[in-house]
C-alpha cells in the first residue's frame, strides 16, 4: 500500500470533522464531495447553502453528504463573536470588529475549531498563507511548550538513504530565520509529524554545512545549540547535529564523520538551519529525484490548521484533509 492510500485509510478509521471555509472554489466543492462519499472525514463547507449548491449543481458535484454552514444563520454566532472579542479586545479588538470578523469565513472556520465544533481546519486554496495562519495564530494559537509554527514536507522518494521511502523535511514553509529556541520548537515538532503522520520512529538531524564542530562560525554555533535544546525539550527523542547532509543520510560518510553520533547515516528527519535552505532543498529533491512533497503540514498548533498551496489540485486537497483529521486524532 502506497503512502497516500495509507493516510487516506487511517483517516477513513478517524472521521474528524474537518472544515473547509473556501466553499468558492470548485477544487474544495470536488473535494468535499469525494471526501463525504468515500468516508474520509465529516465535511463542513462555510457559505451560503443556496450559492453553494448552485455553483455545485452547475459543475454536476453532489453534496448530500456535507454539511453546509452560513454564520449569518448558525445559532451560536452570537457566542462565537463574544469568544472572539474576548480573546482579541486586549490587542484593540472591538466588539463590533469581533461581530464582523464572524461573518469572514477564515475566521468562522478557525473558530469552530477552537470551540470545538469541528477537528480541524484546511484553507488556502484562495488566500495566502499569511491569511490562513492569521485567525490561527490569534484564536487557536500554539500548542503547550511551543512558540513557533512551522512547515514540514514528507518527502516520498525511493532512495537507498530513505529505506521506507519517506523523509521528513522542516521547516520548508514558514519560518525564513529562526534562532536556536524556534529551530529546537521545530525539531520537536518534527519528529512527531514523523512519528504520528509518517508512521516513522523519528531520527533527527540538524542540518548545517559542518559536522561536529569541522567548521566554526556563528550559523553553526547556533545548530549546535538547538540540537541540544530539543534534547532538553524531548528526552526520549532521538537528535543530533550539527550534521552536513551526507553525513546524516549517508552510513559510510556518518560513520567517518560522526562516529559516536546516533543519527549520522540514518537521520529520517532532517531540520534546515533556515527557510533559504528548506526550500530550496525539498523543491530540488522534488524536481531532480523525482520525489512527491507532501504538504506543507503545519506543525506547532494547539489543533489543526493546515494551508493548501493556491495551485493545489482536488488531489492535494484530499491529502491535507486526510492530514488534518490524523492530525486531529493523534
Amino acid at each position: 500500500m502506497d503512502f497516500i492510500q495509507e493516510i487516506r485509510e487511517k483517516a477513513q478509521q478517524k472521521k474528524q470533522k474537518i472544515v473547509l471555509p473556501e466553499s468558492e472554489d470548485i477544487r474544495i466543492l470536488k473535494a468535499a464531495s469525494f471526501l463525504a462519499k468515500e468516508n474520509l472525514a465529516h465535511i463542513i463547507l462555510v457559505g451560503k447553502e443556496d450559492e453553494i449548491q448552485a455553483r455545485s449543481d452547475k459543475e454536476g458535484i453532489t453534496l448530500s453528504e456535507v454539511e453546509i454552514i452560513d454564520p449569518d444563520r448558525f445559532p451560536e454566532k452570537e457566542d462565537y463573536a463574544e469568544t472572539l472579542f474576548q480573546m482579541r479586545k486586549e490587542k484593540g479588538m472591538s466588539k463590533e470588529e469581533a461581530e464582523n470578523l464572524v461573518n469572514a469565513p477564515l475566521y468562522f472556520a478557525t473558530l469552530l475549531v477552537q470551540k470545538g465544533y469541528a477537528s480541524g481546519s484546511v484553507a488556502g486554496a484562495n488566500n495566502s498563507t499569511g491569511d490562513v495562519l492569521r485567525p490561527a495564530m490569534q484564536i487557536i494559537k500554539t500548542a503547550p511548550g511551543i512558540s513557533v509554527i512551522s512547515g514540514a514536507f514528507i518527502m516520498l522518494l525511493e532512495s537507498e538513504f530513505a529505506p521506507q521511502g519517506k523523509l521528513i523535511f522542516a521547516d520548508c514553509a514558514v519560518n525564513p530565520e529562526p534562532d536556536a529556541e524556534q529551530l529546537a520548537q521545530i525539531g520537536v515538532a518534527s519528529a512527531q509529524t514523523a512519528r504520528n503522520i509518517a508512521g516513522l520512529e523519528p531520527r533527527t538531524a540538524f542540518l548545517s554545512f559542518s559536522t561536529k564542530g569541522s567548521a566554526e562560525h556563528p550559523l553553526v554555533e547556533k545548530v549546535f545549540q538547538a540540537t541540544e535544546k530539543a534534547k532538553k525539550l524531548d528526552p526520549q527523542g532521538d537528535y543530533d547535529g550539527e550534521l552536513q547532509a551526507d553525513a546524516a543520510l549517508v552510513p559510510a560518510i556518518g560513520n567517518k564523520k560522526a562516529p559516536d553520533s546516533p543519527i549520522a547515516g540514518k537521520a529520517n528527519v532532517l531540520v534546515f538551519p533556515d527557510l533559504q535552505s528548506g526550500n530550496i532543498s525539498y523543491k530540488m529533491v522534488e524536481r531532480l529525484a523525482g520525489a512527491e512533497a507532501v504538504g506543507p503540514i503545519l506543525q506547532g498548533m494547539a489543533k489543526p490548521v493546515n494551508d493548501l498551496s493556491r495551485g493545489c489540485s482536488v488531489d492535494d486537497i484530499i491529502n491535507l484533509v486526510a492530514i488534518t483529521a490524523l492530525q486531529a486524532s493523534s
